[in-house]
């Protein structure tokens, strides 16, 4: 990718995420920067999703997701458990306390402020990732004056990476 297109990407602001999905067999989580609400009535929103992550083939089998919108003092050792390994070959769940929400995908409240859990209606095919969109059908608020963690203080404050094999888990 041509450097100035890079650079002008990453001025766009993003939040950061943990999302959740599960099936009868099996469940995952992953860090995604891109969750946004489509629609307020029905209310709707989209995550994009690697379509090379374990948690891409669960969305896709169970037709559900949660969101758990991070929160800005979340360390790199928790961010690192969903963002920097495939549940594959590794349990994400092993050493985080989670609920089960009502779409039957994980609820993780641990640095997280608030969860939206979803049932997909539609998928957009947007290359290399998958857009999901789904019906907002249940919501629970943690930390209600938290803020939120947003890439850019991720990278700047934390000096948190992307590792190249990111995009896959």
């Amino acid at each position: 990718m041509d450097a100035c297109i890079s650079q002008s990407l990453n001025e766009i602001s993003y939040g950061l995420y943990i999302v959740t999905s599960a099936d009868e067999a099996q469940k995952n989580g992953l860090i995604v920067n891109t969750a946004f609400q489509v629609s307020a009535d029905p209310a709707k929103i989209a995550v994009c999703v690697c379509k090379n992550s374990f948690t891409h083939e669960i969305i896709s089998k169970s037709r559900a997701f949660n969101v758990m919108p991070l929160e800005q003092e979340t360390p790199m050792v928790f961010i690192g458990n969903f963002g920097f390994r495939t549940g594959r070959n590794f349990d994400k769940f092993a050493k985080v306390s989670y609920t089960v929400g009502q779409n039957g995908c994980p609820v993780v409240q641990e640095h997280a402020l608030s969860c939206i859990e979803t049932r997909v209606e539609q998928t957009v095919d947007v290359g290399t990732h998958t857009l999901f969109i789904g019906t907002v059908t249940a919501g629970q608020i943690f930390k209600p004056q938290g803020i939120p963690l947003t890439y850019e203080y991720y990278h700047t404050v934390i000096k948190g990476k992307t590792p190249p094999g990111a995009t896959h888990l």
